[in-house]
């Protein structure tokens, strides 16, 4: 099962994540801001209160998204 092992926001309303099978890359949350519960993600303090949770990640308010969403959007880096 694939999990979210690392996030790390950004500044410009994306998250640096590492995943269980080795990849890791940038994910873009601004295609979500505009949307229902996502809303509260424009705050910029509230968006890097983003924390891995079971597979996926979660904001404390409960706004998640799963590890195949991140997966299937990511940017795909490598680290030096």
């Amino acid at each position: 099962m694939l999990k979210v092992r690392k996030v790390n926001p950004n500044n410009d309303y994306t998250l640096f994540v590492e995943l269980s099978d080795g990849r890791t890359g940038i994910f873009d949350v601004k295609p979500y801001l505009e949307k229902g519960v996502f809303k509260q993600l424009q705050d910029k303090n509230y968006f890097k209160q983003v924390k891995p949770f079971f597979c996926g990640i979660i904001w404390p308010d409960e706004q998640d998204l799963s590890a195949d969403t991140i997966a299937y959007e990511l940017k795909e880096v490598e680290i030096a």
